[in-house]
């Protein structure tokens, strides 16, 4: 395999891989049902103020 080759692929698969990584996490985000966990994560720096009173 030669350098250029090495660079071919890269360019080419790796943007398409990443560019799928990109598409199937933004979506993963967005689920449906995700709402409460990220609310909940959201919040959590709170939960020690809420213990004391």
């Amino acid at each position: 395999m030669s350098y250029d080759m090495l660079r071919h692929i890269a360019d080419s698969y790796g943007l398409l891989f990443l560019g799928g990584l990109f598409v199937v996490l933004i979506g993963w985000t967005f689920r449906r049902g995700a709402a409460q966990s990220h609310d909940r994560a959201a919040n959590m720096i709170f939960d020690e103020d809420r213990a004391d009173g």
